[in-house]
């Protein structure tokens, strides 16, 4: 998976398609990624003594990995990525549009 949590992220596919948010959780046993203020639900939530609060709340979905695509920080724009490694051995990802190294 080429996301990673703390990333930009661009929403490619459904209907949250063109919204950007920071990966919050990165679920890889389910290929989904947590998108901060992306594809909000409600719950609703049972008053319980362990829950700080009760009622409808929205929180965040998982999205599938695959609608959504890395913002690259150098060029801020959408762009696959490749993995390469450097000189000292050190395996990074890299922008396949302007070839900068994402940390």
């Amino acid at each position: 998976m080429n996301v990673r949590r703390g990333d930009t992220v661009q929403v490619v596919a459904g209907k949250e398609k063109g919204r950007q948010g920071r990966v919050e959780r990165v679920l890889t046993a389910k290929n989904r990624v947590v998108v901060e203020g992306v594809n909000m639900v409600v719950r609703h939530v049972r008053p319980t003594p362990g829950v700080r609060q009760a009622g409808r709340i929205q929180r965040e979905s998982p999205l599938h990995v695959s609608n959504v695509m890395l913002v690259c920080p150098a060029c801020n724009r959408t762009a696959r990525v490749r993995n390469g490694v450097l000189e000292n051995g050190r395996k990074v990802r890299i922008c396949q549009r302007c070839g900068e190294t994402i940390t």
